[in-house]
C-alpha cells in the first residue's frame, strides 16, 4: 500500500534539525537526559573504505545495515567513500549496485582474490560486518582466509557476540579480535563479553548503537487512517519471519487482549526468512495462521507478507501504538527493528534480550518474562488501559531514539574510521644519528641479549649468535662512539663469536643461556652463514686493524663450512661475507670459492622453481627475502657474471614489487607467510625485512645507478617511522631502539636485539646510499645537495 505524504504534525516535537521542543508535550529535560551534545569531528581528509558484508537488495538485517552505512555516512560524511564488497550466497540473482564487487560465500578462493583486490585498491581501512552465517565454511570460517590477507586497518562490526560459543566459533572470534584495529558492537554487554571472554583490549572496542531514522513524533493517527485503521489500537511486529521471533506467543496473547480491547489489531509485517522459505516453504507462517484461527483471533491479525522498502516500512511502523518483540533468544545483541521502533516513539513490549535490556531501560519500554503469552497480554493490556502511561512511554522512547538517529550513527561511524586509519608519519632527516642507549642496555660483558619485555632486557632467553654477529657489524659502522666504547663492545661481540665456534663439529653454536652454557652443539645453517657475513664485513669495514686481522683469520678458518650449506639464505649470507672479503682483498681464493659455489646454487634454484608469475628461488617466501637477489648481484659484480647480475636484479625487482602497497608505502612480507606456498600475507611485519630491502636496493643501485633503487630503499627506511600499514612509529632516534614489528592491531611494543640492530644497520646503509647517490648524480655534498628532497618533509 502506498501512503500519501503526511502533513506536519500539530503539535510538532522537532524534526531532523533538532529544533526546540517548546511546543511539544515532551519536556526539554526528558530530551536532554538521552541526547548528548553532537561531537565536532573537525576537518578531515578524504578517506576510502572497503565495506564487506551482505548488501541490499538481499533480504537480511545485515544487508540492510551495510546499505545504511554507505547511505548514511555518504549523506552526513561525504569525505568517506566506500568500495562495496558483497557476500553473495548464490540463492538468487540480485541486482547489486553497479560499483559493488561480489564475494561468493561458498568459494574459498573468492575470499583470497577479494583480499588481493582490496589491497591493490589501496584503501585507507576495511569495515567488515561479521555474523557467523554469512561467511562460508564451518561457522563462517572462510572469513579467516579474507582477513589474514588484508593489509589496511580493519574495523569489524560484530553483529553477534556469543556468551557460550562452540570451540570453532570461539576460535573465529578470537582471531577477529586479534586482527582488528577497531571492534564495533551495538550493546554494552557485547563490549563486556569481547573484553572479558575473548580478550579484546578495552581501548579498541567501541559501542555504537544501531542507527535509526529521524522522523517527527505524533503522526500515528494520520498513518492509521491511511491504512484503514482509524480508531484502532495497533500492535505490530516487523522483520523477516521465523520461529525465533516468538510470534506464536503474541498470537496466543491476543484472546486476552481483544477480549478486553476488541478494537485491537495485530499487524505482522515482513516476508518469511529466505533460508526458512527455501527449506520449509511457508509452513511456519501457515502454522501461525492456523493457531490464530483456532484461538478465534484471525480477524484481529493483518499479515503483510512481503519485504518492504524502508520508507514504506517506516510509514507502517508510524501507524503502530505498541511494538512487540517477544524473541526467544535472550542473547540477541542487536535488533534493527527495535531501534527503528524506539526512534519513532513507539511503546515496546519485549522479552529481555540483550539489546532490549539496554535500549528499553529507565522506562523506555516494558520488559516481560520470556516464553510467556500471559506476560505479553498483561503488559499490553496495562498500556491500553492507561492512555496517559502509554503516551508517556512513547515520549520516553522518542527521546531515547534521538541518540540513535542516523546522523548520530554517522558521526560515530566517521569517528571509528578516523580512529582506525593510519595517521600521517613523522620521518626524521637521514642525517639524524641514532642514539646507542638501546644497544648499550641490551649488551653486557657476555654479548647482546636476545629479547626484551618492552625496553627492558629479558635475561630468561639469554643470547644468540645471530644477534651478536649483527651487533659487531653495527659497531663497525656506528657514528658517535668513543674509541673506548667501540673497543669494549666489539671485543664482547667478537669474543662471543670466537667462543661459539665448536671445532668438534666444524660449526658455530647459536643459542646460549644467561649462565653462558650453550643450548646446542651446532647452530642453524642461517646463523653460521650470517657469522661468515659478519666476519667478512669486519674485514672490510672495521676501524681497528687488529680486529680486521682477527676477522680475516676466523673467516679463513671457518668459511669452509659454506661448502656444506643447503639453506638458500645461509648460502646468501655466506656469499655476502665472501663478497666483503673479496672487495677488501681482491683475488682472495676462499672468498671467490664461496661466491662461485653460492652463485651457482642460487642460479640453479631459480631455474628450477621459476614460473611466469613466480620469479623466485623457492615456492615459499621466508624472512630476509631480498638477501638472495643481493647475494647474486654482489657475486655477479665481483666475478663478472652478467647472467647472475641480471637474475639478481630481476628477482629483486619482483620481490620489491610485492613489498610495495598500492598506496605507495613499504609493506614487507609478513611472518605469517613464511613456509606457505606462493603466499605473501601482510602480517606480522618485522624490521629485519626493511633492513634487507634497504641493503639489497643499495646493492642494486651500485650495480645499475638506477635512482629507482634509491627510492625503494627510502620507502623501506620510512617504514620504521610510520609509513606502514598501521601508521605506527617503530624507531626512536634518541635511544636507537626499535619496536619488534607491525601487527594487525599496531606495533609490537617489545624492543629486542634483532629489531634494534635492523633499524641501526638500515640507517647506516641508507645514509651511505644517499650520500653515494647524491655525489654520483650531482657532485654535491649530500648534506647540501638535492637528495634530501626525495624524502617527505619532516614533521615537527
Amino acid at each position: 500500500m502506498t501512503i500519501p505524504a503526511a502533513p506536519d504534525p500539530q503539535p510538532f516535537l522537532f524534526g531532523s534539525n533538532e529544533q526546540s521542543a517548546r511546543d511539544s508535550s515532551i519536556s526539554n529535560d526528558v530530551i536532554r537526559s538521552f541526547f548528548p551534545s553532537r561531537p565536532s569531528l573537525g576537518p578531515t581528509k578524504r578517506q576510502r573504505v572497503a565495506l564487506i558484508g551482505t548488501y541490499a537488495p538481499r533480504k537480511c538485517g545485515i544487508a540492510t545495515f551495510s546499505s545504511d552505512i554507505v547511505e548514511q555516512l555518504g549523506k552526513f560524511h561525504p569525505e568517506i567513500a566506500f568500495d562495496i564488497n558483497v557476500l553473495d550466497d548464490g540463492a538468487a540473482s540480485l541486482a547489486y549496485p553497479t560499483n559493488a564487487r561480489t564475494i561468493r560465500q561458498h568459494d574459498r578462493d573468492d575470499y583470497r582474490c577479494a583480499a588481493r583486490r582490496i589491497n591493490e585498491a589501496g584503501v585507507d581501512a576495511v569495515w567488515l560486518q561479521h555474523e557467523f552465517g554469512i561467511f562460508g565454511g564451518e561457522d563462517g570460517d572462510y572469513v579467516r582466509d579474507l582477513v589474514e590477507r588484508l593489509a589496511a586497518p580493519l574495523i569489524v562490526t560484530l553483529h553477534t557476540v556469543l556468551s557460550d560459543p562452540s570451540p570453532s566459533q570461539r576460535a573465529i572470534m578470537e582471531f577477529l579480535t586479534t586482527r582488528a584495529s577497531r571492534l564495533m558492537v551495538m550493546s554494552e554487554q557485547g563490549r563486556n563479553l569481547l573484553i572479558g571472554r575473548y580478550g579484546a583490549p578495552a581501548d579498541v572496542v567501541t559501542v555504537i548503537p544501531h542507527g535509526a531514522p529521524d522522523r517527527p513524533f505524533g503522526r500515528s493517527a494520520f498513518f492509521k487512517e491511511a491504512l484503514g485503521l482509524a480508531g484502532r489500537n495497533v500492535l505490530m511486529t516487523f522483520g523477516l519471519i521465523g520461529p525465533g521471533k516468538g510470534l506464536e506467543l503474541a498470537i496466543e496473547a491476543l484472546p486476552a487482549i481483544v477480549g478486553r480491547h476488541p478494537e485491537t489489531v495485530y499487524r505482522i509485517v515482513g516476508a518469511t526468512h529466505p533460508n526458512l522459505l527455501a527449506r520449509d516453504g511457508e509452513a511456519y507462517r501457515e502454522g501461525l495462521q492456523e493457531l490464530a484461527a483456532r484461538l478465534g483471533v484471525a480477524d484481529h491479525i493483518v499479515w503483510e507478507n512481503r519485504f518492504l522498502d524502508t520508507d514504506e516500512l517506516l510509514d507502517q511502523l508510524d501507524a503502530c501504538d505498541i511494538y512487540l518483540t517477544p524473541y526467544h533468544n535472550l542473547q540477541q545483541s542487536t535488533s534493527g527493528t527495535l531501534s527503528y521502533a524506539v526512534a519513532l516513539g513507539k511503546a515496546v513490549v519485549s522479552t529481555p534480550y540483550v539489546h532490549a535490556r539496554e535500549l528499553l531501560s529507565d522506562g523506555v519500554g516494558k520488559l516481560i518474562d520470556p516464553h510467556s503469552s500471559d506476560a505479553i497480554a498483561r503488559a499490553v493490556n496495562q498500556l491500553l488501559d492507561d492512555s496517559v502511561a502509554l503516551a508517556a512511554m512513547q515520549r520516553r522512547a522518542y527521546a531515547r531514539g534521538r541518540t540513535t538517529i542516523w546522523h548520530r550513527f554517522a558521526d560515530r561511524g566517521a569517528e571509528l574510521v578516523e580512529a582506525a586509519v593510519a595517521p600521517e608519519p613523522r620521518v626524521p632527516p637521514l642525517t639524524a644519528t641514532p642514539g646507542l642507549t638501546g644497544l648499550m642496555t641490551m649488551s653486557d660483558g657476555t654479548g647482546m641479549l636476545q629479547h626484551a619485555i618492552g625496553t627492558i632486557p629479558d635475561r630468561r632467553h639469554g643470547y644468540c649468535l645471530d644477534d651478536n654477529v649483527r651487533a659487531l657489524m653495527l659497531v663497525n659502522l656506528a657514528d658517535g662512539m668513543t674509541p673506548a666504547e667501540r673497543a669494549q663492545l666489539s671485543s664482547a661481540y667478537a669474543s662471543f663469536i670466537q667462543y661459539a665456534w665448536n671445532p668438534e663439529v666444524g660449526r658455530f653454536r647459536n643459542f646460549m643461556n644467561f649462565d653462558r652454557t650453550w643450548c646446542e652443539d651446532c647452530g642453524s645453517e642461517d646463523s653460521n652463514g650470517r657469522t661468515l657475513w659478519a666476519l667478512g664485513q669486519t674485514v672490510e669495514a672495521s676501524h681497528d686493524s687488529d680486529l680486521q686481522g682477527w676477522a680475516l683469520r676466523w673467516f679463513d678458518e671457518t668459511a669452509g663450512l659454506a661448502a656444506d650449506l643447503g639453506s638458500p639464505r645461509a648460502v646468501g649470507f655466506a656469499m655476502l661475507g665472501a663478497a666483503a672479503v673479496a672487495r677488501a682483498i681482491p683475488g682472495h681464493e676462499l672468498a671467490t670459492s664461496v661466491l662461485e659455489r653460492g652463485g651457482d646454487l642460487l642460479d640453479r634454484l631459480l631455474a628450477s622453481t621459476r614460473r611466469p608469475d613466480w620469479a623466485w628461488f623457492e615456492a615459499v617466501l621466508g624472512y630476509d627475502n631480498p638477501r638472495l637477489p643481493q647475494a647474486l648481484i654482489e657475486a655477479g659484480s665481483l666475478l663478472h657474471r652478467n647472467d647472475w647480475m641480471a637474475a639478481g636484479l630481476d628477482t629483486l625487482t619482483w620481490i620489491a614489487a610485492r613489498q610495495v602497497a598500492a598506496s605507495g608505502h613499504f609493506r614487507p612480507i609478513g611472518s605469517e607467510s613464511f613456509g606457505l606456498d606462493h603466499a605473501a600475507l601482510p602480517f606480522d611485519q618485522q624490521p629485519l625485512e626493511a633492513q634487507a630491502a634497504v641493503e639489497a636496493a643499495a646493492a642494486a643501485w651500485r650495480a645499475t645507478r638506477d635512482p629507482a633503487w634509491v627510492d625503494h630503499a627510502m620507502l623501506a627506511w620510512q617504514w620504521y617511522f610510520g609509513r606502514n600499514d598501521r601508521g605506527v612509529c617503530l624507531a626512536d632516534i634518541s635511544t636507537g631502539r626499535c619496536r619488534d614489528g607491525v601487527t594487525p592491531r599496531g606495533r609490537n611494543e617489545n624492543c629486542g636485539a634483532e629489531s634494534i640492530l635492523a633499524f641501526q644497520l638500515s640507517h647506516y646503509s641508507m645514509l651511505a646510499l644517499a650520500r653515494a647517490a647524491e655525489t654520483d648524480s650531482t657532485g654535491d655534498n649530500f648534506e647540501q645537495g638535492s637528495l634530501r628532497r626525495r624524502q617527505p618533509a619532516a614533521h615537527t
